[in-house]
């Protein structure tokens, strides 16, 4: 199954310790390299510059042409990459968390998950604990409404943290 990825997930998933969960759930994880200019900014926490300066053997970083198509104006150029590389290599799905891009990737055919959807299938195939997981996430800056964590957690079976 292939994966292309963009930056707030893999930001996350390094920040929380679940990095390690894209291989365990993909064949291939794609990287646009728009995406790793994005972790090596200035102001990305330095545990992701330390991580995207060096990416794991198990990541493909991936040019794409910098190109903006009808519809897709408003969103950031890893944004808009995550989406060609993914319609040009004919990925499985997309890992996007930021509503317009995951509208958009929707509206062009592509499959979509984000970081809540990774915890969760990793979850159910007993590679993390969703509940800690989660736990963890909430410390960090990633911001989504509470009840989008409860339905999650419920979804799993799992009635809070």
């Amino acid at each position: 199954m292939i994966a292309v990825a963009d930056a707030s997930p893999l930001c996350y998933l390094v920040l929380i310790g679940e990095i390690d969960l894209l291989p365990q759930l993909f064949s291939r994880v794609l990287v646009p390299h728009a995406v790793v200019l994005k972790l090596l900014h200035e102001d990305a926490p330095a545990a992701v510059r330390a991580w995207a300066s060096n990416p794991p053997e198990w990541i493909s970083v991936e040019q794409t042409p910098n190109v903006i198509s009808r519809g897709m104006e408003k969103l950031q150029a890893g944004e808009r990459a995550v989406i060609f590389l993914a319609e040009s290599v004919k990925a499985d799905i997309v890992i996007i968390d930021e509503r317009a891009a995951r509208l958009i990737a929707a509206e062009r055919g592509l499959s979509v998950t984000g970081i809540l959807g990774v915890l969760w299938e990793a979850a159910t195939r007993k590679f993390v604990n969703l509940a800690d997981a989660i736990d963890q996430l909430r410390r960090t800056t990633f911001r989504c409404s509470p009840a989008l964590f409860k339905a999650t957690l419920e979804r799993y079976g799992t009635r809070s943290v």
